[in-house]
């Protein structure tokens, strides 16, 4: 049931007029017990995704190499092997490492992660990190959190996943809540959550609140942001948590 559920997620986000993620780009994982994990295989494609082009993981093989200070691309191609539990699948996607991190996250069961075109047009200019740190409408603040972390550029794989848990620890110790968003600089997007739903309605308003940032600095030089008064008042408000509740957030 929950790789049915992934393989939904992943066809959702996959399809190509949504312009979240072409061809290959983008992953997606779910956790499957406290031992293991399913997550996209590299090469899959998200929009035709079938259970042939996942693997299902361990979190004990992925895990301890976050801690690892350095690893040679073929070391990191061997642990990917390594982790799988059935050696006859794919090879799991260099992304593994961080998805196994975030699915340890409390009420973390889902992972997307894709390259929007909307979003990665911020994130690739000098508006990344204000995207990240700011809101511009409640519904953002309802579906992506009261803000995004923020993980300046690095190289794809371990090194990623390390600057991704640093990032993460910082913003949990700052804000005393998980994230619901992740933004990758002149990368990518990630939505986390309980549920699909929750990672697909995240990734959707993401999309939208980039492309309202983009259109707001572009007729007035920069969006007229919400104060953090009206920020924390929505993430607060009693029907706003029961309108997460009603749609699966």
């Amino acid at each position: 049931e929950t790789l049915k559920k992934m393989l939904e997620l992943s066809h959702q986000l996959g399809r190509e007029e949504r312009k979240l993620a072409i061809l290959g780009e983008g992953n997606t994982s779910a956790r499957l017990s406290d031992d293991t994990f399913v997550v996209k295989a590299s090469g899959s494609n998200l929009g035709s995704l079938s259970e042939a082009g996942t693997a299902v993981c361990r979190f004990d093989a992925l895990l301890p190499l976050l801690d690892r200070k350095a690893m040679t691309d073929a070391a990191i191609d061997e642990a990917l092997f390594a982790a799988r539990v059935d050696a006859n699948a794919k090879k799991p996607s260099v992304e593994a490492i961080f998805h196994a991190y975030l699915l340890t996250l409390p009420g973390v069961n889902f992972v997307g992660h894709m390259h929007p075109v909307a979003v990665n047009q911020l994130l690739c200019s000098k508006q990344a990190r204000p995207f990240a740190k700011r809101r511009t409408f409640p519904d953002e603040i309802v579906c992506c959190g009261v803000e995004s972390v923020f993980v300046p550029y690095t190289d794809p794989g371990l090194k990623l996943a390390q600057a991704m848990r640093a990032a993460v620890v910082s913003y949990i110790k700052r804000l005393s809540r998980p994230p619901r968003v992740i933004l990758l600089e002149n990368h990518g997007f990630i939505a986390v959550g309980a549920t699909p739903e929750a990672v697909f309605a995240a990734t959707l308003i993401g999309v939208k609140a980039a492309e309202i940032f983009a259109g707001a600095a572009a007729i007035a030089g920069r969006p007229n942001f919400l104060t953090p008064a009206q920020v924390a008042r929505i993430a607060g408000r009693p029907d706003e948590h029961y309108r997460q509740k009603a749609l699966g957030l």
